[in-house]
């Protein structure tokens, strides 16, 4: 996937779809950010331990899965650096 076409979005913007503050419910992960809200396990923005609104990029090598499971969600935007 290019980076073409993708709004950008800030840290805290992404922070503010937390499933709390705005009812999307977004993650990013290897500076792509993610749609998770039609994501049962994302249930108001907490999975696990882990909440949306954040880069979970250092937190998924504990994960008990790969980054493969990014792939069942859509691409909304890029974390801006």
């Amino acid at each position: 996937m290019t980076k073409e076409g993708l709004p950008e979005y800030s840290k805290s913007q992404l922070a503010l779809r937390n499933g709390q503050d705005k009812p999307q419910i977004w993650v990013a992960y290897s500076g792509y950010i993610y749609d998770v809200s039609g994501s049962r396990l994302w249930k108001n923005g907490m999975h696990y331990e882990h909440w949306a609104g954040q880069d979970l990029t250092e937190e998924l090598k504990d994960a008990p899965h790969s980054d493969s499971v990014f792939s069942k969600f859509q691409v909304v935007g890029i974390l801006k650096s």
